[in-house]
């Protein structure tokens, strides 16, 4: 930071940046306790002799190195070779190998979000505690199936409308019945009686006994995390974001009771207290942190390997500039607040970022004005507003991911033996990302070593005479024959 300027004023400037990735080292120092280990989810349907070849494909490994052309092999649900593949000639000789021609285009890691909501409708929440339990699930599996057709291939689910719903969609996917990314399911986010946000999908609970009750119903039914949501929001105009509702004791018997059942702990934490309550009990995931102060900004510093920020910072920047199409004004979003905590944020974040704080995209999508199927704004986010560069920014949405799934040793980058959840871009993501909002784009999708999507650009013209020397029988290379008309003369 150039100024000597505290980053919490206004005034506070930020050096720009173009090196290598700075944030690879600090998501390597992430260290959550292993028996907080999430369970080992496998998705059926890959069958193990399955082949898939990329070749002359622009390679972002997403592990700091720059770009690079070459082939990448996949077999059965995992990569085997990236960037040379020493059996390319007999591979291209077999049949049942599937061939993509990469023709220079991107091929990368699969995207991650760490702040899903697959329950989400798009419209009102405050109408989805009345949505009747089979439509539901037809919208949250419809919900599924947006991310991966998005190219997300990663999602930490962060509340579920109803207590079951996230638990069934993620079992469906592991068993291959419906299209959607691996997923890290949750409960209903469990707030005061007097700090929900929107009733119809909360579970209430009051006092650090409750409170663990309530985390071990949820756990019983089979969740993944668990979300507590500790602060307003100022949508409501009755609860602010800079309140917390919860107390030391009750954010104590909370994280001692999830993480005692092996679970991990995320939170709606927009509040400076809310913010420091989780640092300082162990929330293993801070969601939004919009209001951390100068003493919160150190205490996360120095735990800076046991938490991860999802800000969410596309609801902030859409409830502000983009909702008055749907009924909520500029004026009134500044009016409630949404335009100081944006810049509160912004501030806070760039400030998380210069100190090595794992800050990951994702987040509240599901809203009429953040709508299903736009995941990828957040990265153009990271990068313009939080100081990322557009590298960090895909790094953070791809390994940084997969550290927060506790699977960072096989996911979220192109490495021989890691999974193969990746996606074929028609473009240069790191000139701009933009490109990946674009799904015409995102023109192969593969999760598991299993082919999602295949766009129109894969078909493979029938073979003309001559072609690949004569290799093709039905089309032999006839001897030109020139008429008489055709003399040169």
């Amino acid at each position: 930071m150039e100024s000597s300027e505290s980053w919490t004023s206004p005034a506070a400037s930020f050096e720009s940046y173009d090196g290598p990735p700075r944030n690879i080292a600090s998501i390597d120092a992430v260290n959550f306790p292993s028996d907080l280990q999430p369970k080992q989810y496998d998705i059926l349907g890959t069958h193990m002799d399955s082949k898939i070849l990329f070749l002359d494909v622009n390679i972002l490994e997403a592990t700091g190195k720059l770009p690079y052309r070459g082939d990448v092999y996949i077999e059965g649900k995992r990569i085997k070779f990236v960037g040379e593949v020493p059996i390319k000639d007999e591979l291209v000789k077999n049949p049942k190998v599937r061939i993509f021609h990469g023709r220079g285009r991107t091929l990368m890691p699969g995207l991650g979000d760490a702040h899903t909501h697959f329950t989400w409708n798009g419209g009102d929440l405050n109408r989805l505690g009345d949505l009747e339990v089979e439509e539901h699930v037809l919208l949250t599996a419809r919900s599924a199936q947006c991310y991966i057709d998005s190219g997300y291939t990663m999602c930490f689910g962060a509340a579920s409308a109803k207590e079951r719903l996230d638990v069934v969609i993620r079992n469906a996917i592991n068993a291959g019945d419906i299209p959607g990314p691996r997923y890290l399911a949750n409960g209903k986010e469990m707030a005061r009686r007097n700090g929900d946000l929107v009733a119809g999908i909360t579970a209430f609970a009051d006092g650090p006994d409750e409170m663990r009750e309530v985390i071990r119903h949820h756990v019983k039914l089979d969740v993944d995390n668990i979300k507590l949501s500790m602060s307003g929001e100022e949508i409501t105009e009755i609860r602010s974001a800079q309140d917390c509702y919860f107390t030391d004791e009750e954010t104590a018997a909370c994280v001692d009771e999830g993480h005692k059942l092996g679970k991990r702990l995320c939170a709606h934490a927009r509040a400076r207290d809310s913010v420091k309550m989780c640092i300082k009990h162990g929330v293993d995931v801070i969601y939004h942190a919009s209001y951390i102060d100068e003493e919160g900004m150190d205490m996360l510093e120095a735990a800076k390997t046991r938490h991860i920020v999802a800000p969410g910072i596309n609801w902030l920047v859409a409830t502000l500039n983009e909702a008055a199409a749907f009924g909520y004004t500029h004026e009134k979003a500044e009016q409630v607040g949404y335009k100081k905590e944006l810049e509160a944020a912004i501030r806070g974040l760039r400030e998380m970022h210069r100190r090595g704080i794992v800050v990951l995209p994702g987040g509240d999508y599901g809203f009429a004005w953040t709508p299903h199927g736009t995941y990828a704004r957040d990265l153009v986010h990271f990068q313009k507003l939080l100081g990322f560069t557009a590298h960090e920014a895909i790094i953070s949405a791809t390994y940084g991911v997969a550290k927060l799934f506790m699977q960072s040793h096989e996911m979220g980058q192109l490495k021989p033996g890691n999974l193969a959840d990746c996606i074929l871009v028609d473009g240069r993501p790191l000139d701009d990302l933009a490109v990946l909002q674009d799904h015409d784009k995102l023109n192969v999708i593969i999760i598991n070593g299993r082919v999602h999507k295949a766009g129109r650009k894969e078909y493979i013209a029938p073979p003309i005479a001559g072609q690949d020397a004569n290799q093709h029988p039905i089309v032999p290379d006839f001897p030109e024959v020139k008429k008489e008309m055709q003399k040169q003369y």
